[in-house]
């Protein structure tokens, strides 16, 4: 999984916001080691620019802050580089706080040029300033973080958010989530987990809800770590996380994931309820989801939905470019295919519609290259004593051929003949029946012709005294 799909990063710029402050306060102060010297560095949490200084940011301030004549924002950037140009020109006559309100504003500047290395360079300079302010360079560490991100340098974003961590006064939800992503893109789905748990409980303490994406990446941390825990173990975590999903982000990806979750654990019911949600928000939108409801929806004894939901699929129409024209198609979601109506028809069978299973399996049968369909058919136009219609699909399910077990099929025919009081067809058939090797369909087989015989007889009989009564009565 490519994290660059789930990571959206905008780096927090803490600009301008405490730079402006001309009056003493208690100082607050982090101790940090000066690079040259090795000796603890205070640093305050507010001081005031010099006066120069402080005018020439306040114009810095107001050609940022212009809009045009819609109200959108309309910076004067020519002002603002013009201004800042000139500190720079004179950096070594500044103090050493101006210069870092002064770098922090070149950060601003090449970050919105999207000219990173130079906005990164400029924070550097920020926080190796030995006046800078405790939130000027919290602000500039973390900002530095992200645009290591970016860059892709992820090592050194740790090392970033991991300093930020130890100098800023409150670690919040979302540091320990941007922790996260950076160690799950170094490959350490560990600490990676471990971070998005912190950043998920802290927002929950905070009071808000955590970001879906923090979910995301827990799940697919712990998918990574599946050899390490046990697949199962695995499985079941990421379920957890999964019903989260649902709940706070109701998505179609996170009912798939959550469906096949369970599907894994052999949890089929569960499977059902998640993928049947999915359905009833109009979520699924591929012929395979359709069909595994239907098949799931069969296998939990619910037939009728079954059907309702597989030609709702057939109803829902979608649209797909052709691979060789490149032309826009509307076609349904589920497709007319043999197995598909045979499935459908076997959901009306089981659901005991068979007047509405008897026309989808009818068109089966005329799509099938071998006869199963026709015999199926058969059987079910003898289910409701349709007994020619039953006959002659047997018929051509044989002329088909490809079937896998005749004998039965020649049963079941016996049987309709039988019904039509065909007896001498009904005897062929069942005398055909009778060579299989099966002794259970022999031993039926032969039963079939005695009763045939016995039952032609008592027709006959039965015949020949309604003929002498008739003879007798006239």
């Amino acid at each position: 999984m490519n994290l660059k799909r789930i990571m959206r990063m905008k780096p927090s710029l803490y600009l301008f916001s405490l730079l402006a402050i001309s009056f003493a306060i208690t100082p607050i102060t982090i101790e940090a080691q000066s690079q040259s010297n090795k000796k603890p560095i205070k640093y305050k949490k507010a001081r005031a620019l010099q006066s120069s200084t402080a005018k020439k940011m306040a114009k810095v301030y107001e050609a940022l802050e212009v809009v045009d004549e819609k109200g959108e924002p309309a910076p004067d950037m020519d002002t603002v580089i013009s201004i800042l140009t000139e500190l720079r020109n004179n950096a070594d006559e500044l103090k050493s706080y101006d210069r870092s309100v002064m770098w922090n504003a070149w950060a601003f500047v090449y970050f919105n040029e999207g000219d990173y290395p130079k906005a990164m360079d400029a924070y550097y300079k920020l926080i190796n300033e030995p006046e800078v302010t405790i939130g000027l360079r919290v602000g500039a560490l973390l900002s530095l973080a992200q645009l290591n991100l970016v860059q892709e340098n992820y090592e050194k974003g740790i090392e970033l958010i991991l300093q930020w961590m130890s100098e800023v006064e409150t670690i919040t939800a979302q540091s320990y989530s941007l922790l996260g992503q950076a160690y799950y893109q170094t490959g350490d789905f560990k600490k990676a987990l471990s971070s998005m748990e912190t950043a998920v409980k802290m927002a929950e303490e905070e009071g808000y809800k955590p970001r879906e994406n923090w979910y995301v990446i827990m799940a697919a941390c712990i998918g990574e770590q599946k050899k390490e825990i046990g697949e199962k173990v695995a499985l079941l975590r990421q379920i957890d996380i999964y019903e989260i999903l649902v709940n706070l982000y109701p998505k179609k990806q996170y009912f798939i994931q959550l469906g096949g979750s369970y599907g894994q654990l052999g949890r089929e019911r569960d499977y059902m309820i998640t993928l049947k949600a999915a359905y009833q928000k109009d979520f699924l939108n591929k012929e395979s989801e359709y069909l595994a409801l239907t098949q799931l929806l069969l296998l939990n004894q619910n037939p009728y939905w079954a059907a309702e939901v597989f030609e709702s699929g057939q109803k829902k129409m979608i649209t797909i470019v052709d691979e060789k024209t490149k032309e826009e198609k509307i076609v349904p979601v589920v497709k007319d295919t043999e197995k598909n109506l045979k499935l459908l028809a076997d959901a009306w069978r089981m659901a005991q519609e068979i007047d509405k299973a008897i026309p989808v399996l009818e068109k089966a049968a005329k799509m099938s290259k071998d006869g199963e369909s026709f015999v199926l058919l058969g059987n079910l136009y003898l289910s409701e004593d349709k007994l020619e219609e039953a006959a002659d699909s047997i018929l051509k399910g044989l002329e088909k051929g490809k079937i896998k077990k005749l004998s039965p099929v020649y049963l079941t025919l016996g049987q309709v003949y039988f019904e039509l009081q065909q007896f001498e067809d009904a005897k062929k058939n069942f005398r055909i029946a009778a060579r299989d090797k099966d002794k259970k369909i022999k031993q039926q087989a032969n039963n079939w012709i005695k009763y045939t015989e016995n039952e032609e007889i008592r027709v006959k009989n039965l015949a020949l005294r309604r003929d002498y009564i008739q003879m007798n009565s006239t």
